[in-house]
């Protein structure tokens, strides 16, 4: 019986919990028996009471017991110790955009304090196992890298040629990096196109409120669409109806939704930050946070439909030959026995 131990809504519509919830259907259909262990959803910053909390319910935990990092990485170094706890971490808590200085070093200490007591890491992309090694000090002989499965689609037919059609998919927060691209979307208002951001929009109601302000201000209210999160099934028809994928973020640990774009044949216009030109080289990268790159590469997408069509053919054949969640969630059990 293997122990999950998960903080807040695990159904919210965010990269780690999807992650969360495919392994464990492939668990099911595996035979591979599991509990879920809530935890208090203050995480990544709880208080006392949330700590104390914590501890209790994981103290009966079953083993072995897998905690996510988005709880773990906040653990101190006395609730972590003696656990001798599992850990599934998709990004380091300190790379999070928007933390200051302080912030950010306390948030590494932490974390890397805590690492310390972890029995096993999986990590959901090998930048993230060179990262512990190099920075945090992890043994390579703890880290398993269990990549994202994916789900095999058919190709989008992408017909927007006079006015195609661009997304992005993530929560809007800092690290997402949407204020780069409402400049960009800006500096290609001559062009022809319209713009649908699909992510959550309750994790930082100032970040919601910037961008929100920031697409009235360039006058784009109407192309811009702030969407909020949407069911599996409807992501993938709009992933069908759309002509490019963009990823301005400025952090990823994997980049789910940039891989499921390229499972669907989207050619990819994407930040070169994290893992993301592991998880997408066949996209066209540009520096993170750099407006006007990001610009330069959407206006040649935009104007170029024989390009867009080459692009997302590269995107399709490379998804072709990654593995399924079945693969993910078999290591992961692996590496928890």
């Amino acid at each position: 019986m293997i122990g999950f131990a998960i903080p807040g809504d695990l159904n919210a519509p965010t990269g780690g919990y999807v992650y969360a919830r495919r392994i464990m259907d492939d668990w099911t259909r595996q035979g591979i028996t599991h509990r879920i262990v809530p935890l208090p959803a203050a995480f990544p910053a709880p208080d006392a009471n949330d700590l104390r909390e914590t501890a209790a319910l994981l103290a009966n935990a079953a083993h072995p017991l897998l905690i996510d990092g988005l709880a773990y990485g906040a653990f101190p170094a006395t609730l972590a110790e003696g656990m001798n706890a599992n850990v599934l971490l998709h990004h380091p808590l300190c790379d999070e955009t928007g933390l200051d200085a302080t912030k950010a070093a306390q948030a590494f200490e932490t974390e890397r304090a805590a690492l310390v007591h972890a029995r096993h890491i999986i990590v959901t992309s090998p930048l993230t196992a060179r990262d512990l090694i190099a920075r945090f000090g992890v043994e390579e002989a703890r880290i398993t890298v269990a990549e994202p499965g994916l789900d095999r689609a058919r190709a989008a037919p992408l017909n927007g040629n006079q006015q195609p059609h661009l997304i992005a998919v993530g929560s809007v927060t800092p690290r997402k990096g949407y204020g780069f691209l409402v400049e960009a979307l800006a500096d290609c208002a001559d062009l022809a196109w319209t713009c649908t951001i699909f992510g959550a929009m309750d994790r930082d109601d100032a970040e919601v409120g910037r961008i929100t302000a920031m697409i009235d201000r360039a006058g784009l209210r109407t192309r811009i669409n702030l969407h909020g999160p949407v069911s599996p099934s409807d992501l993938s028809n709009a992933y069908d109806g759309a002509d490019a994928f963009i990823a301005p973020s400025l952090h990823e640990g994997y980049g789910m939704a940039v891989a499921e774009a390229m499972a669907h044949g989207l050619p990819i216009v994407a930040s070169r930050a994290g893992a993301l030109p592991e998880t997408a080289p066949v996209a066209r990268l540009v520096s993170p946070g750099d407006a006007g790159a990001l610009a330069i590469a959407l206006r040649d997408v935009l104007g170029d439909t024989a390009l867009r069509r080459r692009m997302g053919g590269e995107s399709f054949a490379f998804a072709r030959a990654r593995h399924g969640w079945d693969e993910t969630a078999r290591i992961v059990a692996e590496a928890l026995q």
